[in-house]
C-alpha cells in the first residue's frame, strides 16, 4: 500500500479501526449478532491490513489482523486444538492476488510453484473433527483459534460427518489419531424454511445462513440441531498421513467417507485462479448454499509449511473474496443536483470503493431528511450498499471513527443552476423557476428513458447535444426531428441519423402507463402511472368522455383522482395541477400534433387477469428476463408491482444477489419465489 497519509494520521485511524472491528467481531463470533454485514466488516479489516502493511510499526499484538475469532461460550466445555485453527487474509482484486504471491516469493526468496488449489469459500462455521481408531470422538468450533467449544453431540447430528471411518481396501490407512477440519453450513432452502417457522412462532429470525448455522451449533439441546439439518464439507487433514499436496488431502478425505466440495479445483496458473473465481461469482446462485469468495492455496504442502504464518494467517493462502455487497468508504463532499421536477437532491461524493463489482464514487442521499436520519457529516466513514440493486446507497454512518474534523451539511437557499429562490415542500427543496435549465435536461432524460418512451438511440449525451444545437426545446420537438437536422452535426452521419429517426418513429405509439410516467409529474412513479392508466382504461371516475385520450386526464376531477386506490391527496393534487397548467396543456397539444398515439392497452380482462389483486416485489438480478420486462408482464396480467416490502405484498421474486428486501420479506413471512417459479407463474 502506498503511504497516502502520514504516520500520525495512520496511527490514529488504525487505533479507531481496531476498536470498531473488535466490537463488531465480538458480537459476531461470540454473541452470534451481526452489527454490520460481513462485507462491511471485511472492508474495515482490509483498510486496517493495508495501513499495517504500509506502516509495519503500527502492528500491535491485539490488532484484529492478528487474531482469529472470539472467546468460547461458557455453556460448552472448552476444546484445545492440537494445532491452531488459522484463518485467512482477504484479497478483493487481481492486483491484490498478484501482490500476495509476490510477497510469498520475496519471503521464500524463490519462485512459487504455479499450482494452486481453489476452494469455494462457504459462508458457514469452521469446525475440527477428532477420530481415535477410526471413531469420531470430539468435534469443536474454531473459538479463538487455540481453544474452541466442544460441540460433539451437535455435530453428531450432521449426516455429512462420518461417525466411523472405514479404511479397508484403501492404500492410506487411518492413523490411531486423525484430525480433520471443515465447515458446517445451511443450504439456502433450509435457511428459508427455518426462518419461516421461527417467524410463525414470533421468534427472532436470522439475517443470514452463517448466523443461523452458528446459532444452531451452539444449541444445548442436540434435538434442535438435528431438526435444522446442517450440512458439512471437509477441506483439510491436520494429521500427517504422508500427503505432499493439498489436493491430495481432498482425495484422501473423499476416500475416508467425508463429504468434499465437488467444485474445488487444482489450477496451473494465477490466470486460471482468476477464471475460477470470476466464474463462480457469476454462477454462485446455482449453488444450494451461499459462498462469498474462493480460498486459494499453494498446492505444495512443503512450500505452504516453509512460507509459515503472517500474523495469524497462513502466508501461502488467501481468501479471494467476491465483489462485496457492502463496503466502507469516506464521504469527501456533498453536492446538490436539480432534477426534472426542480427538486434538489444531495449527492455524496465518495472515496472510490468497489461494491457489487462496480467502483462506486457517488451515492444519492434523496433529501435533507435522509441526511438528518443518518446523522451524516462530510468526512464521515460510511457503509455503502449495492446488493442486487443498481443504485448505491449509504445505509449507515460509523460515528465511532469520527476525529472531530467532520463538517455539517446545509441545503442551499438558492438554486445552484439559475440562482432562483428555493421553495421548501415538506421534505423536498425545489427550484421555484419552472424553466430552470437543469430541470429541462433531466425531464428530457426521463422522457426517453426505459420505463417511459424507451427511445434507445437517445442517450444523455445526445440529448445534451440536441439542446446545445437548438434542435429541441421540449419533448414534442423530439418527434419533429428530421434526418437532415442530425446528419449535418459533427460526429453524426447519415446512418446514425437514420437509426435515431427510425427509433423515434417506432416509439410514437406508446402505452398510457408509459405516457403518464414520461411526463415527469411530481410524485408519479411507474406504479402510480400504472394505477391511473388502469383506471382510465376501465373508464372509471371520469366527468365526461373526451375526444382524444391525450386530454383524458384534464377531465378527471380532483375528487375522482383521490378515489383511485393508493393515490393520496398530495399525489392527486400534483396530477390535477399538472394537467391544468397552461404550459403543460400546450405540451400535450404539441405531442398530439407531432403524431404521438397512445395505445389503450392498460385494461385487464379475461385470461390477462390471472394476477389480479396480487402484488409483487423484485430483488436481485434476473437472468432470462429484464426486471423492467418482468414488471410489465405482472401489470399486463393484472398484478401490481411495489418497490418496497410489506405484509400487503403477495410474492417477492428473488434473483441472484438479493438485497435487503429479501431479509425483510423473510421477517414478514412474505412468500419468496425464484425466477424460474415466477416464469412458470406468468406462463
Amino acid at each position: 500500500m502506498k503511504k497516502d497519509i502520514s504516520l500520525i494520521e495512520a496511527r490514529e485511524r488504525a487505533g479507531r479501526l481496531r476498536k470498531v472491528i473488535e466490537k463488531y467481531r465480538y458480537a459476531y463470533h461470540v454473541e452470534d449478532r451481526s452489527l454490520v454485514s460481513d462485507s462491511a466488516l471485511d472492508s474495515l479489516k482490509k483498510e486496517l491490513f493495508d495501513l499495517e502493511e504500509a506502516y509495519p510499526e503500527l502492528v500491535t499484538p491485539d490488532s484484529p489482523t492478528q487474531r482469529i475469532g472470539g472467546k468460547p461460550l461458557e455453556s460448552f466445555k472448552k476444546a484445545r486444538h492440537e494445532k491452531p485453527m488459522i484463518s485467512f487474509n482477504d484479497a478483493f482484486s487481481e492486483d491484490d492476488m498478484k501482490d500476495w504471491i509476490e510477497r510469498v516469493e520475496n519471503y521464500l526468496k524463490d519462485d512459487v510453484s504455479p499450482n494452486f488449489y481453489c476452494e469455494l469459500k462457504i459462508d458457514g462455521l469452521a469446525i475440527e473433527l477428532e477420530y481415535e481408531n477410526g471413531v469420531f470422538v470430539r468435534g469443536s468450533t474454531r473459538g479463538d483459534g487455540v481453544t474452541g467449544e466442544d460441540v460433539t453431540q451437535n455435530l453428531k447430528t450432521v449426516e455429512a460427518i462420518p461417525l466411523r471411518i472405514n479404511d479397508q481396501g484403501l492404500k492410506i490407512k487411518v492413523s490411531k489419531r486423525l484430525i480433520v477440519r471443515g465447515e458446517v453450513f445451511l443450504t439456502t432452502k433450509e435457511f428459508e424454511r427455518i426462518n419461516r417457522e421461527l417467524a410463525k412462532k414470533g421468534e427472532k429470525v436470522y439475517a443470514n445462513p452463517r448466523n443461523l448455522a452458528a446459532g444452531s451449533i451452539r444449541q444445548l439441546d442436540p434435538k434442535i440441531m438435528a431438526e435444522r439439518k446442517l450440512d458439512s464439507f471437509a477441506y483439510a487433514i491436520v494429521t500427517d498421513l504422508g500427503q505432499r499436496k493439498h489436493h491430495e488431502e481432498h482425495e484422501i478425505l473423499k476416500e475416508f467417507g467425508f463429504k468434499t466440495n465437488e467444485h474445488n479445483k487444482l489450477v496451473r496458473s494465477m490466470k486460471e485462479v482468476f477464471v475460477f473465481r470470476n466464474y463462480w461469482e457469476k454462477h454462485r446462485e446455482k449453488l444450494a448454499y451461499e459462498i462469498d469468495g474462493v480460498v486459494v492455496a499453494v498446492d505444495d504442502n512443503d512450500i505452504f509449511e516453509r512460507a509459515g504464518i503472517v500474523g495469524k494467517a497462513p502466508r501461502a493462502a488467501m481468501a479471494y473474496k467476491f465483489s462485496p455487497k457492502e463496503a466502507t468508504t469516506k464521504v469527501l463532499s456533498i453536492e446538490v443536483q436539480v432534477g426534472r421536477t426542480g427538486v434538489l437532491t444531495p449527492v455524496a461524493r465518495l472515496s472510490p470503493v468497489l461494491v457489487g463489482g462496480v467502483t462506486v464514487s457517488n451515492s444519492t442521499l434523496h433529501n435533507y431528511d435522509e441526511i438528518a436520519r443518518l446523522g451524516l457529516k462530510i468526512g464521515d466513514t460510511v457503509v455503502v450498499t449495492r446488493a442486487g440493486d443498481v443504485i448505491p446507497k449509504i445505509t449507515r454512518v460509523l460515528k465511532e471513527l469520527r476525529v472531530g474534523k467532520e463538517k455539517d451539511f446545509q441545503m442551499p437557499k438558492r438554486c445552484p443552476i439559475d440562482n432562483s429562490q428555493i421553495v421548501i415542500e415538506g421534505a423536498l427543496y425545489r427550484c421555484s423557476n419552472p424553466q430552470c435549465g437543469a430541470r429541462l435536461r433531466e425531464l428530457l432524460y426521463h422522457f426517453v428513458s426505459r420505463g417511459a418512451f424507451d427511445i434507445r438511440g437517445l442517450g444523455m449525451k445526445i440529448i445534451d447535444r440536441f439542446l446545445d444545437e437548438g434542435l429541441i426545446t421540449d419533448a414534442a420537438d423530439i418527434f419533429n426531428l428530421k434526418e437532415v437536422d442530425i446528419a449535418v452535426l459533427e460526429r453524426f452521419g447519415e446512418k446514425s441519423a437514420e437509426n435515431i429517426i427510425s427509433e423515434i418513429a417506432e416509439k410514437r405509439r406508446v402505452s398510457l402507463r408509459r405516457f403518464i410516467y414520461a411526463l415527469g409529474i411530481l410524485h408519479v412513479g411507474e406504479e402510480t402511472a400504472q394505477l391511473i392508466a388502469r383506471e382510465i382504461s376501465n373508464s372509471k371516475f371520469l366527468i365526461s368522455k373526451p375526444t382524444h385520450i391525450l386530454h383524458i386526464l384534464q377531465n378527471f376531477s380532483l375528487e375522482g383522482l383521490q378515489k383511485i386506490p393508493d393515490v393520496g391527496p398530495k399525489v392527486a393534487e400534483s396530477i390535477y395541477g399538472w394537467f391544468h397548467e397552461k404550459r403543460n396543456v400546450g405540451l400535450l397539444e404539441r405531442l398530439e400534433k407531432a403524431g404521438v398515439k397512445i395505445q389503450n392497452s392498460d385494461a385487464v380482462s379475461g385470461e390477462q387477469g390471472r394476477l389480479t389483486d396480487k402484488s409483487f416485489v423484485f430483488t436481485g438480478s434476473l437472468e432470462s428476463i429484464s426486471r423492467d420486462d418482468a414488471k410489465d408482464m405482472v401489470r399486463k396480467l393484472g398484478g401490481d408491482v411495489s418497490e418496497s416490502v410489506s405484509k400487503k405484498v403477495d410474492c417477492l421474486v428473488a434473483g441472484s444477489l438479493p438485497g435487503l428486501k429479501y431479509e425483510k420479506a423473510v421477517k414478514l413471512g412474505v412468500k419468496i419465489i425464484s425466477e424460474k417459479e415466477f416464469l412458470r407463474m406468468i406462463g
